[in-house]
């Protein structure tokens, strides 16, 4: 009796203490939901969808070896400089997951397991816009040559408007570098020879560059659409035109595009009002071959304000770059730090929780290059490198949301602040 006993136990535990099965539907699908299936979708920007088992089977080594060496989801930011409300990272668990699923084959299970699919908005990531800003017709990207800046006037409203988010969306993503949506308030002499929907070309160093108001949306490549917390909003006075900037970088086929902004408006005035601020180096001189070159920008705040995102931009040479403040008390704090900037992936990095630095604060952000022949991405590591509009030019640009109360003056922003700040008498 004993003997049965003993044979009965020793069959069964393989069963009562096997670990369960990792399959597709139970544990992987979830994540992808999560995490992935807002690009990887058809006409999105990742370059296959995975929204169902028989499109992400074939790619599951590339899967996993893509989240055990954090190349995916993308996420620049070195994680111990700030917390980011949108942190693209995967947890420990979810890596271990997927690794454990390619190991034991990449099983589908059953389909009794898969949770609902996610219901996206046709077209729109950040689901149905109020109103789309299109190019009125499609403009003609030759195979090769080199493109100016685009601009496109597009009417706007007779109405103010406050802006809670916004998706730049390429018509052919190929040969679209970058677009900016900027705004022109009524009477303005900036680009008056424009006419509805007609392109005029122009280098963005053309003087009448800088006579904008501002910018109320952009695109580069890997940057996610805008939407900003309740209680902030970007303003759109009545009767300002709208002025796309479009930049093509032809890619050896003859196309066209026809790219448009979708925006979402905010249900009431907002408490607080977002303006897309930025600091630059202009006086870029990169030597050839030069692996380590560096740029640095700064600036002193005017007036208080509320950081609610940060975005690095840099062309195919850049390395990395990190952005410090240095408070009126004299301490110091790096804000964000990129060990290894990704051009394709221009990441906004958002601040979880609240982010505010007073008047008087001075920013510095530190850029390097990569101009030897090391850098798989550079054009020509023999040519010494300036500041221009091409990707085979340079640019050093921090660029960061930041809001102020609604009714206070945007001005305020840009006046001339003291540093280190005067004492208080």
């Amino acid at each position: 009796m004993r003997s049965t006993c003993l044979l009965l136990t020793v069959a069964l535990a393989p069963a009562f203490g096997a670990p369960a099965k990792t399959t597709f539907h139970k544990d992987v699908e979830p994540i992808l939901q999560a995490r992935c299936q807002g690009c990887h979708r058809p006409g999105e920007a990742a370059p296959m969808p995975l929204l169902s088992y028989a499109e992400a089977r074939p790619w599951a080594k590339a899967m996993k070896e893509a989240v055990l060496t954090h190349k995916m989801p993308p996420w620049s930011a070195d994680t111990s400089v700030g917390h980011f409300r949108n942190d693209r990272h995967l947890s420990p668990e979810e890596i271990d997951t997927i690794a454990k699923w390619v190991d034991a084959g990449a099983p589908e299970g059953s389909n009794k397991d898969a949770p609902p699919a996610v219901k996206f908005t046709e077209g729109w990531a950040i689901g149905n816009p109020d109103t789309v800003l299109e190019m009125p017709t499609p403009f003609d990207i030759p195979a090769q040559g080199v493109l100016d800046y685009q601009w496109i006037l597009i009417p706007g409203f007779k109405e103010d408007k406050w802006i809670q988010g916004f998706e730049v969306r390429p018509g052919n993503r190929g040969v679209v570098h970058h677009v900016a949506a900027f705004w022109r308030r009524p009477g303005s002499a900036w680009m008056v020879e424009a006419k509805p929907g007609i392109p005029i070309a122009k280098p963005s160093t053309a003087p009448e560059n800088g006579g904008s108001d501002g910018i109320i949306a952009e695109y580069v490549p890997g940057i996610p659409p805008l939407v900003l917390p309740k209680g902030y909003a970007m303003f759109l006075p009545a009767g300002s035109d709208i002025m796309l900037q479009v930049h093509y970088t032809p890619n050896g086929k003859a196309t066209q595009d026809r790219s448009k902004v979708g925006i979402v408006f905010a249900p009431a005035p907002p408490e607080y009002r977002v303006i897309l601020y930025g600091m630059a180096q202009m006086a870029l001189l990169i030597p050839p071959n030069d692996a380590d070159y560096h740029a640095h920008a700064t600036t002193v705040l005017g007036t208080d304000v509320r950081v609610l995102g940060l975005n690095l931009h840099m062309h195919l040479r850049g390395k990395s770059g990190e952005v410090k403040a240095t408070y009126p008390d004299g301490h110091s704090a790096e804000l964000l730090r990129v060990p290894k900037y990704d051009f394709n992936w221009q990441i906004t990095y958002e601040p979880e929780g609240e982010m505010i630095l007073p008047a008087g604060t001075k920013l510095d952000a530190l850029m390097s290059y990569d101009n030897s022949a090391n850098n798989p991405n550079n054009p020509d590591p023999t040519k010494e490198v300036r500041f221009g509009d091409q990707t085979s030019d340079e640019m050093a640009f921090v660029y960061m949301h930041v809001a102020i109360p609604r009714n206070q003056d945007p001005r305020t922003l840009y006046r001339r602040a003291s540093y280190p700040p005067k004492p208080a008498e």
